[in-house]
């Protein structure tokens, strides 16, 4: 899709993706519908390639397109004892993330909880400001008592930017024998309402997106010229 994602959402005139909205409030909390309208909300993934970096002799860095949501919400005026919190929680429900180096092996970046089936998802929270995704657009707190109505603007947006060892991790050697990068993962994004006196959390749109990419390398070619991105040229819309 081709949209206007204007600088709320941090970029201008960008073509993206737009990704799958689950569903909303009424089929999953008992929240009124009219205690929270939602007057605008758009998602997507930037379409653009995954962008490689062969700058290091030492790792390989890749950058994916972003991931980008944008909502306002409406929140109608609160009584003195009110106080909540608007914003987005993203939690990573599959992870497949494998460089491998030839005949040599494979190393992997794992969620054991996940892998083990112990849990369905694993929080991506910043940790300091769990559960929401970050502390300063992702999220917004209104204390009452309010005599209007007011509009909580929230934005957030994610993207991979690792390092890849191209020498085998556990080897004193430093020879490079990267030979491939594959990554897949899906999350879960809920943008939600908090009530921080009750301790409750409301769903107000669940949204569902993917990354996934695949590079080749030739280890035996020079910096610069080793890695190349074979896909995906376009992200999924789950």
């Amino acid at each position: 899709m081709v949209g206007t994602i204007d600088e709320k959402m941090g970029v201008l005139q960008s073509k993206f993706t737009k990704v799958r909205i689950v569903r909303d409030v009424s089929s999953c909390t008992s929240l009124s519908n009219s205690k929270f309208k939602i007057m605008d909300l758009r998602a997507g993934i930037d379409e653009r390639l995954t962008e490689i970096d062969e700058t290091s002799s030492a790792v390989l860095k890749y950058r994916t397109p972003h991931f980008r949501a944008y909502a306002e919400v409406e929140v109608p005026p609160l009584s003195q004892h009110e106080v909540w919190q608007i914003g987005w929680i993203q939690a990573c429900d599959h992870m497949d993330f494998v460089n491998t180096y030839g005949d040599e092996g494979s190393t992997s970046w794992e969620f054991p909880e996940l892998t083990s089936g112990k849990q369905k998802m694993i929080s991506d929270s910043d940790g300091k400001h769990y559960p929401w995704y970050g502390p300063k657009t992702e999220v917004k707190t209104i204390h009452g008592p309010t005599s209007e109505f007011e509009t909580a603007q929230l934005s957030m947006s994610d993207n991979f930017f690792p390092q890849v060892t191209w020498s085998i991790p556990i080897s004193l050697s430093r020879t490079a024998r990267l030979t491939n990068v594959k990554r897949n993962q899906s999350f879960y994004v809920w943008l939600v309402a908090k009530n921080l006196i009750a301790n409750k959390i409301y769903i107000l749109k669940t949204i569902r997106w993917e990354m996934s990419l695949e590079i080749v390398v030739d280890p035996t070619k020079s910096l610069g010229e080793r890695a190349k991105l074979i896909g995906p040229f376009k992200q999924n819309n789950l």
